[in-house]
């Protein structure tokens, strides 16, 4: 599956026209995708900036198209416009992804990959969060112009869970 296939069933939608012709000024800022390789616990969310609102909107994506306001995205944040004709492959991201686990000798298998598509200084990056076999994690950056990985680690999950003593 790639991007492309969703954003184009958003475009598509009746919710999104409605929002369009509402918010001239409105542009793509993000997506967030999440894709489950042990279960079905798929998701898949476009967001959109307002400037004129100063707010965002998700559009999440499953059997239909549902509208939903951003409530806090940040303070100070300054969303970048990305172009709207981005398309990428989910499977090549995680081919990537598998590509760099063989290099690092993790031998753990993929379970979760949640995906976030952000621009920043006018380059597009996909930045994931990789659940892997063993309570592991992978914090994952991929330049998408240049369909490269530029950051890769490997973390447990008890390295983020703190544990105090009482």
């Amino acid at each position: 599956m790639n991007f492309q296939f969703y954003f184009e069933k958003l475009v598509s939608s009746k919710n999104f026209k409605e929002f369009i012709s509402e918010h001239k000024d409105a542009f793509l800022c993000s997506a967030f995708i999440a894709i489950d390789k042990k279960g079905n616990d798929n998701k898949q969310n476009i967001d959109y900036y307002v400037p004129s609102l100063d707010k965002m909107f998700s559009f999440k994506i499953n059997d239909g198209i549902e509208l939903v306001p951003v409530e806090d995205y940040g303070k100070g944040f300054n969303p970048e416009k990305i172009q709207d004709n981005l398309d990428f492959d989910f499977n090549y991201i995680e081919t990537l992804i598998e590509g760099e686990m063989f290099e690092k000798k993790i031998k753990n298998k993929i379970e979760k990959l949640l995906l976030s598509v952000q621009a920043k200084e006018k380059k597009v990056y996909v930045l994931g969060t990789i659940f892997i076999s063993g309570l592991g994690l992978l914090k994952v950056k991929i330049d998408l112009n240049e369909k490269r990985i530029i950051n890769f680690e490997k973390m447990s999950f008890f390295d983020m869970v703190k544990i105090v003593k009482k």
